[in-house]
């Protein structure tokens, strides 16, 4: 297959279908279509996660992203309302300073990826770096500590969330 692995050709595949899926995000005009094409490169996304071998971020990323955020969205786009009538028109002005905005943030990251060395991957003698197996052994033995106080801040922060949405019983 023109010395290509099939883990290089998934990779192509996955980029340009998350490239794809991002411009249809960007030059949608129905909202809730925008929501659904980033979901769909959410998607895209977590396949690299799992070219990567990291299956515990990509399920991550699908539950939190894909899921939550995505509900979080959809629910602000059909509260809002946007239609047509609605919705300002932009003048050709606003569109142009847009696109130059846009054109000089591309040139920026060009530049920026072009000043940056080759990365060098390091290759790790175990194909289990990413399981969850191994992630679970090092959160428990070298990241305790900081593991046991982001699990108190949240704790913290759902009952302060719970206690201001509570309704006073009287």
């Amino acid at each position: 297959m023109l010395g290509y692995t099939i883990t290089q050709w998934l990779f192509g595949i996955l980029s340009f279908l998350a490239i794809m899926f991002a411009l249809m995000v960007v030059f949608s005009r129905n909202p809730v279509n925008s929501v659904l094409y980033l979901v769909l490169t959410f998607f895209c996304i977590a396949g690299h996660y799992i070219l990567m071998n990291a299956q515990f971020l990509a399920i991550v990323h699908i539950v939190v992203y894909a899921g939550a955020i995505m509900v979080l969205f959809l629910f602000v786009i059909m509260l809002m309302n946007l239609n047509k009538d609605t919705e300002p028109q932009k003048t050709g002005l606003s569109k142009i300073i847009a696109a130059v905005a846009g054109g000089l943030m591309l040139f920026v990251m060009v530049g920026s990826l072009k000043g940056a060395e080759q990365l060098n991957l390091y290759t790790y003698g175990s194909s289990q770096i990413g399981t969850v197996k191994n992630l679970g052994k090092v959160l428990f033995s070298e990241f305790l500590f900081p593991f046991e106080v982001a699990s108190i801040l949240l704790l913290a922060a759902m009952v302060g969330a719970i206690m201001i949405g509570k309704k006073e019983i009287r």
